[in-house]
């Protein structure tokens, strides 16, 4: 191997102690180094970080923006989910194929430029979006793709790239990035002006069991869209047998339509990092991980530069908060394009240089996380609850929202309304204020969680947005009658079928037979069996499957089959003999008649 190339590597290595469950931010900078992390590569990796090669290899075939292959020195990679499809995606891919003279999923000749699709990269309200390596394009049209590409082709991926600066922090010297925040509507406790140091100060006044008291007081419920108590986890937490234990903040949000995390990270990481510096007093860590998904890699130098800010004033570190004997430090970790990463127990496997699969439960994080650690994940929303809990109180927070659902909640809100952006609202507020409120003139469907949530109609927009109700992690979207509620449903099964790891069976088969039986109804060859067949399916998957993507993966087919049964029962019919043909021999001999030049015997 070239000894340059084995320095970069070594030195790599060496930036984070060659310590082996720090792999996922060697294996990051060389794919931005190299446009791939090839054999030889591998195995300097293998041998500097101690160990096997396939171990090195495995991490590498996991992971999206991770690659054996050779991909260009830029990579620009289109967001195509279902918003973005809406918005235009289709006209905005095949400018910039166009324009670059390569089809999406390949490189230019010269091997400079790889031009692909990726899932949502947390843009939904500013769609089409692009990432060209970390920088984020948004709001893209013909013209702007065609004058993009041209641009990337004189110099890559420039800084030039980005026209505008966004608002707030989106313009800062460490960010310079043309996102929006798009904050329509802020609330008293996530999005509202905070003080660094104020409720830290509150919080270590007290007992650590007095802190976890005031959690479970103000009934502050887990904000990633399980509901599971907080002040609960972090007691099971802390009781756990060990005593080194961790706090990791899951910063993962990948799914289509989410993007409040995005907002809080730019806005409220000082928030955030406090209620991840009260937890770790709570439950008596002094390990802090924030785990920010690659996709918003553009903040990472802004969040970083934050925690050195807090380092100073003391609120991190040795006598953090000037509590003696308390110790805690916060470390980030930046993914590489994995949504199953979101899932607790994958996010720890990321975090400790692994594969993101999904580890088999009981143990509980709680009990053996990181490391074998007893470990608390929280949610970016629900660790900047916790400091403002801290710093208001426990009553102060319980009086908001609804009866079992205390508090407010941060909404990604994208799709066919005039105001698409975050809400901060009561927990309780009724699906048809919401829809008020953004500016949805003629809704007909809206999914409520994202992909893995409920897809409701005009009949159930009375109901209300709570753990009682409608339960989400913060994702809305909105569709208005012109849609084809079934490409919707098939567009989210696409993202399912993509993302899920494959290891168990439920899952990795489930979808792809879900993906055949949409298909075969979309294009009119279904009948009316293959509605039990979907229903059945759905729930097998969800009893059976390893995790909760597997869990929530059939949830677009089950919620649309309970609430929008019409859309299926207009297109399947039964056949007069009794059966449909599954196969087309017409169309299957279609290309090898093509290239013989003559019709087959058998067609």
């Amino acid at each position: 191997m070239d000894t340059i190339h084995e320095r970069f590597i070594k030195e790599t290595c060496r930036a984070v102690g060659n310590d082996r469950t720090r792999l996922m931010d060697v294996a990051r900078a060389i794919q931005a180094e190299y446009g791939c992390m090839s054999g030889e590569l591998l195995d300097v990796v293998a041998r500097e970080l101690g160990l096997h090669r396939v171990e090195v290899e495995s991490l590498v075939s996991f992971y999206a923006f991770l690659s054996a292959a050779p991909k260009g020195k830029t990579v620009i990679r289109l967001c195509n989910d279902i918003i973005d499809q809406l918005n235009g995606l289709g006209r905005v891919a095949a400018a910039f194929e166009e324009e670059l003279g390569i089809k999406v999923g390949s490189t230019t000749a010269d091997g400079r430029i790889t031009l692909e699709y990726t899932p949502c990269i947390g843009m939904s309200d500013q769609a089409p979006s692009a990432l060209v390596n970390d920088i984020v394009v948004t709001n893209l049209d013909v013209d702007k793709a065609r004058r993009m590409a041209r641009l990337i082709l004189q110099k890559g991926a420039t800084p030039e790239l980005i026209k505008t600066l966004g608002d707030g922090n989106n313009a800062h010297e460490l960010v310079r990035s043309m996102v929006m925040n798009n904050i329509r509507q802020k609330g008293p406790v996530v999005l509202e002006a905070f003080e660094s140091g104020t409720a830290l100060r509150k919080a270590l006044a007290m007992t650590p069991h007095e802190v976890i008291r005031d959690v479970k007081t103000s009934r502050l419920r887990g904000r990633g869209g399980a509901g599971f108590p907080a002040g609960m986890k972090w007691d099971f937490t802390r009781q756990a047998a060990g005593a080194d234990r961790v706090v990791i903040c899951n910063a993962d949000e990948g799914e289509p339509g989410t993007f409040k995390d995005r907002v809080m990270l730019t806005e409220c990481a000082d928030l955030l990092f406090e209620g991840m510096t009260i937890a770790g007093y709570a439950i008596g860590a002094s390990l802090g991980i924030l785990y920010l998904r690659g996709e918003y890699a553009y903040l990472h130098a802004y969040l970083e530069h934050v925690l050195a800010g807090r380092r100073r004033q003391g609120l991190l570190g040795s006598q953090a908060g000037g509590k003696a004997g308390f110790v805690f430090d916060i470390r980030i970790q930046v993914g590489a394009g994995a949504y199953v990463c979101g899932e607790e127990t994958s996010l720890i496997s990321s975090c400790e240089g692994l594969r993101g699969d999904p580890k088999t439960r009981p143990p509980f994080p709680a009990q053996k996380g990181y490391l074998g650690r007893p470990t608390s994940v929280n949610n970016v929303e629900t660790l900047c609850c916790v400091a403002r809990i801290l710093d208001k109180g426990p009553g102060w927070f319980a009086q908001m929202g609804s009866k079992g659902s205390p508090g407010t909640k941060v909404l990604s809100v994208s799709g066919d309304c005039q105001r698409p952006g975050v809400y901060e609202v009561p927990f309780g507020i009724v699906v048809r204020d919401l829809l008020k409120l953004v500016g949805a003139e003629r809704p007909a469907a809206v999914q409520v969680g994202g992909p893995s949530g409920l897809m409701v109609g005009p009949a159930d927009f009375g109901r209300t947005i709570c753990y009682d109700d409608l339960a989400t992690g913060g994702a809305v979207l909105v569709f208005d009658e012109s849609r084809n509620l079934l490409d919707v449903v098939r567009a989210f099964n696409a993202f399912f079928l993509e993302e899920s790891c494959g290891y168990c069976t439920p899952c990795r088969v489930g979808n792809v037979l879900i993906k055949e039986c949409l298909d075969r109804i979309a294009a009119g060859k279904g009948e009316p069996s293959d509605l039990d067949y979907l229903q059945t399916l759905g729930t097998t998957m969800k009893l059976t499957s390893r995790c909760g993507l597997g869990q929530t993966a059939c949830n677009p087919v089950l919620s649309t089959l309970k609430n929008f049964r019409s859309i299926y029962d207009a297109l399947v019919k039964s056949d007069a003999q009794g059966f449909r043909p599954a196969f087309d021999i017409k169309a299957a001999l279609a290309e090898a008649e093509a290239v013989q030049g003559r019709k087959s015997v058998n067609s």
